[in-house]
């Protein structure tokens, strides 16, 4: 059995020298970490972005006129009354047209400067009792952009199908048009 030079000296170096020892790898530890993220820090490459937000105004819009195809006397064959976006009639061959006739008009408010897409239905039916017609509709426009002042405007416009000796009475029917940010 040899002696182990080593641990005998261990035994004269007192209770603080395990302390120190403890305390030097810790610290020497300590050096190898900062080295280790200094030189991560040194390869580390950085970016800024922006955070971005629009607010746009609510969307109002209002009927300010009503699509009206005047007073129509039928004929003995079927014909169509036509009024433009802009509210000019034309009477179809075997009628007779009477009274003012006029476009739907809408008023759109909104933000300045943004673009909003119109849309509704193709065709609305009138009716009076059982009876009824149908008209296609034309718009103003499919899309628009407001306004400086906050506010623009557009109308629609149609054609009805009046039949052949239509039924007399007062005839009505309701569109909704709708209008979108784009």
């Amino acid at each position: 059995m040899g002696w182990d030079f080593h641990s005998s000296f261990d035994l004269f170096k007192g209770p603080n020298h395990m302390r120190t020892t403890g305390m030097k790898r810790a610290v020497i530890g300590a050096a190898i970490a900062a080295l280790a993220m200094n030189a991560s820090a040194a390869n580390a490459a950085t970016a800024t972005a922006t955070a971005k937000a629009k607010i746009l105004a609510p969307l109002t819009l209002t009927n300010s006129s009503d699509l009206d195809f005047g007073t129509i006397v039928s004929g003995t064959t079927a014909s169509t009354v036509a009024v433009t976006t802009a509210g000019a009639a034309t009477c179809g061959s075997g009628l007779t047209c009477i009274g003012t006739t006029s476009a739907a008009g809408f008023n759109l408010g909104g933000t300045s400067g943004a673009a909003v897409g119109i849309s509704g239905p193709a065709t609305v039916t009138l009716t009076s009792g059982s009876n009824n017609m149908t008209a296609s509709l034309a718009y103003s426009a499919a899309n628009l952009t407001i306004g400086a002042t906050g506010s623009s405007t557009f109308s629609v416009g149609g054609t009805l199908n009046v039949g052949a000796s239509q039924a007399a009475g007062n005839y009505s029917g309701t569109f909704t048009v709708t209008a979108n940010y784009q």
